[in-house]
């Protein structure tokens, strides 16, 4: 056998649409790790500054044009880290495009039309379409996964609790961020937000926040579709407290971004006989995966942490799709990730919606 025979495929052509914090410390970082398999090509941006500076940091064409990527031919895989409402139509355009794989960050569509558009245009062109919910590809929730038997069946609480610093401290952590948008003006402590503004920050911590854990929150709630919340509020400066039942399933979302010194990102499921608990480590910190508990009255099983964190594993996950080596996500898993984390934002904002008219009842 000849050494071309024995050497090793060349690594895949990655382009990203959108070079903001996300792309800066989060992907390019984990990308650096995977030279072998994967290799930066085009980096495109609306700014075409912020789009040169960070493409210069990985020897990467820029633009400033979403076609001009798409017709990059060294572009195997694309990577959609643009505002939420441009996801769909470029998640389209990539299909077109016939790339062998795209990845995009969640939420991969705003609502279940253009949920049902991309998967009709995933099946009909044949390229596969992975969402970054990263909590589903760290090895320690997949090695929970594998280990803990017929814990779903019997899982009555399910929790997801996340207590972080505003994003731009773990940003500033992992590298200087070209282009950083300047913070939005504080809110004045002394006024209550209106039930609009609080309708807009449930639904901002949902399709932001807690639809990281809710694909996971979905593997315990097969009566995902019958969602009923019975409270909601949101926590000042940035945070909510939903509680809710799927089915027979009660649910607590829980998150709070403050000053805090130590980040918590915990994920809980409660049966009768077994529990399970995940510590994840913060989406910015590049420090190998979360660590996963499954008790028992006899044991305890502890799995990880290894090695890469669920950003990493849902890159080595892609290059497996683009070489045909991995299993794409089925696109009805995508949907309804999607549907659950839309049921949940507008019952929560229903919830809001309903005690204010009690309150103005109350008063009259």
């Amino acid at each position: 056998m000849s050494s071309q025979e024995h050497a090793a495929p060349a690594p895949l052509g990655v382009g990203i649409l959108g070079a903001g914090p996300v792309t800066q410390a989060i992907h390019l970082p984990s990308l650096a790790r995977l030279r072998d398999i994967l290799e930066v090509r085009h980096i495109m941006d609306v700014d075409p500054e912020v789009a040169e500076s960070v493409a210069a940091r990985v020897g990467a064409r820029f633009s400033a044009s979403v076609e001009e990527l798409l017709a990059d031919p060294a572009v195997e895989i694309v990577a959609i880290c643009s505002p939420h409402q441009f996801h769909a139509i470029q998640v389209i355009a990539a299909c077109r495009a016939g790339k062998k794989a795209v990845l995009c960050e969640k939420p991969f569509a705003m609502n279940g039309e253009e949920a049902a558009a991309i998967a009709a245009v995933s099946a009909e062109t044949g390229v596969p379409i992975v969402v970054g919910a990263m909590h589903t590809f760290d090895p320690g929730w997949l090695a929970a996964e594998s280990e803990w038997g017929n814990l779903p069946e019997q899982v009555h609480t399910v929790r997801s609790s996340i207590v972080l610093p505003p994003n731009p401290r773990f940003e500033d952590f992992a590298t200087e961020i070209v282009g950083r948008t300047p913070p939005a003006p504080a809110a004045d402590k002394g006024t209550a937000p209106d039930t609009a503004a609080v309708k807009a920050m449930l639904t901002g911590g949902v399709m932001g926040l807690a639809i990281h854990d809710l694909p996971l929150v979905r593997r315990f709630a097969p009566d995902f579709r019958a969602v009923e919340v019975l409270h909601a509020q949101t926590v000042m400066p940035f945070g909510y407290v939903i509680s809710l039942r799927a089915g027979d399933v009660a649910i607590e979302l829980r998150a709070a971004m403050n000053g805090t010194w130590e980040p918590s990102w915990t994920f809980e499921a409660i049966g009768n006989g077994a529990s399970l608990s995940i510590d994840f480590t913060p989406s910015y910190v590049h420090a190998g995966s979360a660590t996963a508990r499954i008790r028992t009255a006899a044991s305890t099983t502890v799995l990880g942490p290894f090695g890469h964190n669920g950003y990493e594993g849902e890159w080595r996950k892609l290059a497996e799709i683009a070489r045909g080596t991995g299993t794409a996500p089925r696109p009805e898993t995508l949907i309804h990730d999607l549907e659950f984390a839309l049921a949940i934002a507008d019952a929560a904002a229903a919830c809001v919606d309903a005690g204010a008219a009690a309150y103005e009842e109350a008063s009259a």
